[in-house]
């Protein structure tokens, strides 16, 4: 017999309860199928941060000459110094 799945106030509670149950006593999975989301996106979250202007427009520059909008380049960079950190302190 499965158990019903309880209401969630939002995705982080229903995020914490799957993190710590099992799927299985709530869903019969016998009957799924594999699929492929191809063309989905990590959510994302707008943030502010201020930075010098003389930084912004080097950050511009670099953009410019790589041919990307500079956030994508921000995102770019962030990400390579986070799995840098990540590696070198053995978290990742």
């Amino acid at each position: 017999m499965l158990k019903p799945i309880p209401e969630f106030k939002d995705e982080d509670e229903e995020r914490e309860f799957w993190a710590t149950h099992d799927s299985t006593d709530y869903i019969d999975w016998s009957g799924g199928q594999r699929v492929i989301f191809s063309n989905l996106k990590p959510t994302t979250r707008t943030i502010s941060v201020r930075m010098p202007e003389s930084m912004l427009a080097e950050l511009r520059l670099l953009a410019n000459k790589r041919d990307v909008p500079y956030q994508s380049l921000i995102k770019m960079f962030l990400r390579e110094r986070i799995d840098e950190e990540l590696h070198r302190t053995g978290v990742k």
